[in-house]
């Protein structure tokens, strides 16, 4: 082996070594499980707003065109609002014309469970933080590729914060 393939090898190797540990962190935060919350009816009241506690706990639906995530264009992520969990990226955000913010898909799918909705004329299926249960939309077989889909959220449920 000539010494400058094997210098090379030990020089990325040892950079292989020294990185693992943050490239394992960075992924084991995407992955990593949580534990579910409990909260009591009236540790929500105190927690939210009243328009925050119609929509993530009675699963109400805010008007159209009527929050300020929806026109949002800046880089960075959106939280639950009643738990703080980092659930979309505007990476995957999009403009669908519906009037709420929408994504084609969740930074992780562990991070939303969904159920069927009959309350409309057809079902539809509703959209709930993993963590806290709050409902935050709806998610649609309409959106871009490459998923196809778009989850349609209110503004309440959700905190933006910049990168």
């Amino acid at each position: 082996m000539k010494r400058r393939t094997f210098i090379s090898n030990m020089l990325l190797a040892g950079a292989a070594v020294t990185a693992y540990p943050y490239l394992a962190s960075a992924a084991s935060n995407d992955l990593k499980d949580f534990d579910k919350w409990q909260l009591s009816d009236a540790e929500w009241r105190k927690r939210l707003n009243n328009v925050q506690y119609g929509v993530l706990r009675d699963e109400d639906t805010e008007p159209a065109y009527s929050n300020a995530m929806e026109s949002n264009k800046r880089d960075g992520s959106y939280h639950c609002a009643g738990c703080d969990l980092e659930a979309y990226s505007s990476a995957h955000k999009f403009e669908s014309g519906t009037g709420w913010p929408s994504f084609w898909q969740p930074i992780n799918a562990k991070f939303v469970e969904t159920k069927t909705d009959f309350r409309a004329i057809w079902p539809r299926t509703e959209v709930h933080c993993a963590r806290c249960g709050g409902h935050q939309g709806h998610v649609f077989k309409d959106g871009p590729k490459p998923t196809g889909l778009r989850y349609c959220l209110n503004s309440a449920a959700i905190i933006f914060k910049a990168a």
